[in-house]
């Protein structure tokens, strides 16, 4: 007689089998895995986009909808994919990116009872780009001290401009004149976020006031931010052996902490 759990065995390992699968597309380093890992950033740049131009598609409601759900499978398959790479269920929850995809999950999921949150979305792309899956695919054909920072700056700039406007937007569209669309939110946050100041669109009251100077404040930090990362002289990473001092110039040939003779990789 045959036993009937070495029958239930060949059934139930599909799981694992799927979850190495998994870990070699998503962290592996194989022409195939850098291929899929491409792909799978070009479909986040796509929801990405969509999230942006999602007031704008808002008035034509069968068009958004149908996108929205499909939006909303395809970020459930990516998010259900990226947990079976980790070994723990507790491991990927503690990551700050994977309450976020959740929580961009729940907007598209439920859009007419979180229709004043989904501005919100655009956080995706802060997670995406300060990412180790973004960098580790394509920061791995650049200089990563050169352009990582780069691109995360500017990633935060660019989403904070967003969050903002819909923030701006969802609240005051129905109550301010000045602001009668989308279009009027981003003018009055990038006329805040670099303190122009027009005149010609303001918000009322005290609260107004207070979230203009946050705007004000926290553009001409990004700003100066940005200007930083721009400006800053060019070093490698590279952790010293010794210290630990992680930054070094190209051409180090010894820690300037601590003196320890260094072993940059050139490629020249």
């Amino acid at each position: 007689m045959t036993d009937p759990k070495a029958e239930q065995a060949p059934k139930r390992s599909w799981l694992p089998r799927l979850r190495v699968r998994l870990r070699e597309l998503y962290l592996g380093k194989s022409p195939q895995a850098v291929r899929f890992r491409y792909g799978v950033l070009a479909i986040d740049i796509a929801l990405i986009a969509f999230f942006i131009a999602a007031p704008f598609l808002r008035e034509m409601d069968a068009v958004f909808f149908t996108v929205d759900y499909l939006a909303a499978f395809i970020l459930t398959i990516d998010i259900g994919a990226r947990a079976l790479t980790h070994v723990t269920l507790r491991d990927w929850l503690r990551r700050p990116s994977v309450w976020i995809d959740l929580f961009v999950l729940a907007t598209l999921l439920f859009p007419l009872w979180l229709f004043n949150l989904a501005f919100l979305r655009v956080l995706r792309l802060w997670s995406l780009v300060h990412s180790d899956f973004f960098w580790e695919t394509v920061g791995r054909r650049y200089d990563e001290t050169r352009w990582e920072e780069v691109g995360k700056t500017v990633a935060t700039l660019v989403t904070f401009v967003f969050v903002v406007t819909g923030f701006v937007y969802a609240s005051f569209a129905r109550t301010h004149p000045g602001i009668s669309g989308y279009v009027d939110a981003l003018y009055f946050t990038m006329t805040a976020l670099t303190t122009t100041g027009f005149g010609d669109i303001t918000l009322p009251g005290t609260w107004g006031k207070l979230l203009t100077i946050v705007i004000m404040v926290s553009g001409i930090t990004l700003f100066v931010r940005l200007a930083q990362t721009l400006i800053r002289p060019y070093k490698v990473r590279y952790p010293c052996p010794t210290c630990g001092l992680a930054r070094h110039d190209p051409d180090a040939v010894h820690c300037k902490a601590c003196g320890t003779i260094l072993a940059i990789p050139n490629d020249e």
